[in-house]
């Protein structure tokens, strides 16, 4: 049997490139191939597996040249020079080492903020060019200062230890911190407008999604204490840049520090040259040890995939054997979309999940069953969470999960519930698989239905009235929005009951707004899987 090769197409450290060739792994090492599209395109059918850095574009392009690929491994978190989808079409499993540079950007955080209290870049300038402008740079102890921490998962976490080390008061915002995770980490957990008003500094650790893109704006802002600094060393877009150069021009906040940017590599942009914000290029993670941690996590990853089937830390496949994957698909492609419904429905922290297996399932390899329902969940709102990470960053936020197994008590062979208690209300799902291999829904709340998800879906929860139906299937015509499916479910006649429409294409906001306004309406959704 002929050994797996693997090219490296981007700098990659010595160290793992010994990995593979110790592990038994054929290694091309091309440092600089990433760049050239042609050449790669040119020779990549020669491999089983590819590692890179972020030079590297594995484009649905290349990836249909890649007739041997088995599996791409990313040295780094982000996988945005990478198609998964293409990938995933191809059977091509993507790994990534999301906790090998959790240290250096946390590190990074606290150097900018400790650089934006005393202006160290302006005094450098300064000083070195023969000035001696000593009460033009007056700054601020950090000491008793409030760190209010947006996203308190693996880095943000590092960040508050750190902060608390420098006698800071930490604050946190983040939905998925448990009480008991907050208290053990030695923070405070607040809402989001609690810390805005407090924070003398503000950092924030959390992934770019629909929820939390420009979670700092003009309003946002408006809520600040006069004096605050922003640091950003996660993802550009979290911050509207041009709202926060208005802040500083207007002296409202005093300074801000920037390793991330809406648009990278970032040549110009709005916040340079402001003479209160400290720029750096994306160096969150690059630091020699971060660097090497990462390099050495990917090439003992693609070993054990190539050499024996074992996956970690994939973003597009659950750690399934190939023969569990036929009866577990259509169950994880369930859990997932259950997951996601409760998610997106999910506004307060976390606190438990029970995945509660009845029948037939219960037989199957739940933990990868209970990934996917943890990935469904969490992603709504923290974006880059696949099936396998979404146990660990469960754990992370303190998030109680529990699985229960139990024999058939319905009238199902299989059925999934989804049970969320957050820390204002619990809230349970439940789906099977039919005989056709397609998920569906079958209770919510309680409340008995029959559904198929759809891709974009309308949950309305509503009082059992005579002319509902009526009204709001009205407002989507007027909008010109097709109605694909209409299930429609209730506890008793006049009580509480759901409507769960699939339709075909967005629904724009002032629509749901109207939809909300109905007098029988309690809560309007979008939903989309």
């Amino acid at each position: 049997m002929s050994k797996p090769k693997v090219l490296i197409s981007d700098a990659l450290s010595p160290a793992a490139v010994q990995i593979f060739k110790d592990r038994g792994v054929e290694v091309d090492f091309q440092p600089n191939l990433g760049k050239d599209k042609e050449k790669l395109a040119e020779i990549i059918g020669d491999y089983d597996g590819l590692a890179i850095r972020s030079a590297t574009k594995a484009t649905a392009k290349i990836l249909e040249k890649a007739k041997k690929l088995k599996v791409i491994g990313r040295a780094g978190i982000g996988v945005d020079n990478v198609e998964i989808p293409a990938a995933t079409a191809k059977g091509i499993i993507v790994m990534n080492t999301p906790f090998g540079n959790s240290i250096t950007t946390a590190e990074h955080a606290i150097t900018l903020m400790l650089a934006l209290a005393r202006e160290i870049p302006q005094a450098d300038a300064s000083t070195q060019a023969g000035k001696w402008e000593k009460n033009r740079f007056m700054g601020v102890e950090i000491t008793a200062k409030t760190l209010g921490v947006i996203g308190c998962g693996n880095i943000g976490s590092i960040v508050a230890d750190r902060a608390l080390g420098l006698r800071m008061k930490v604050i946190a915002f983040d939905p998925f911190l448990s009480p008991e995770r907050a208290k053990d980490i030695g923070v405070e957990k607040v809402e989001l407008d609690d810390l805005l008003k407090r924070a003398d500094f503000i950092t924030l650790h959390t992934p770019l999604t629909d929820k939390t893109r420009n979670v700092i704006d003009a309003a946002a802002i408006a809520k600040m204490k006069k004096g605050v600094r922003i640091i950003n060393c996660a993802r550009g877009g979290l911050v509207d840049e041009q709202a926060l150069v208005d802040a500083l021009n207007s002296k409202h906040v005093a300074g801000a520090a920037f390793d991330v940017f809406i648009e990278e590599p970032a040549t110009t942009n709005v916040l340079f040259g402001h003479p209160n914000v400290i720029c750096t290029p994306h160096l969150g993670a690059s630091t020699t040890e971060a660097q090497e941690n990462v390099a050495l996590q990917v090439a003992e990853q693609m070993s054990d995939y190539l050499l024996s089937g074992a996956i970690s830390n994939a973003v597009n496949f659950p750690s399934i054997t190939a023969e569990e994957a036929p009866k577990l698909k259509p169950f994880i492609e369930l859990a997932e979309k259950l997951g996601s419904f409760a998610g997106q429905l999910t506004e307060s922290g976390i606190l438990k999940t029970q995945i509660t297996y009845e029948g037939h399932v219960g037989e199957m390899k739940i933990k990868a069953i209970t990934s996917a329902v943890l990935s469904g969940l969490l992603r709504p709102m923290l974006g880059e969470v696949n099936v396998v990470s979404a146990p660990v960053v469960a754990k992370e936020r303190g998030m109680v999960v529990d699985e229960v197994v139990r024999a058939a008590q319905s009238d199902y062979e299989s059925l999934i519930t989804v049970t969320v208690t957050t820390e204002r209300q619990e809230r349970s799902v439940s789906g099977t698989v039919y005989a056709d291999g397609k998920p569906r829904l079958v209770d919510i709340k309680g409340i008995r239905v029959d559904a198929e998800f759809g891709k974009t879906m309308v949950y309305v929860t509503n009082e059992d009235k005579p002319g509902f139906i009526g009204s709001f299937a009205s407002l989507l015509g007027d909008a010109r929005i097709n109605i694909a499916t209409f299930h429609l479910g209730r506890v008793k006649q006049g009580g509480d009951a759901i409507a769960l429409v699939e339709v075909d294409g967005a629904v724009p906001a002032e629509v749901l707004a109207k939809v909300q306004a109905l007098p029988q309406v309690k809560q309007a959704k979008v939903l989309t899987f």
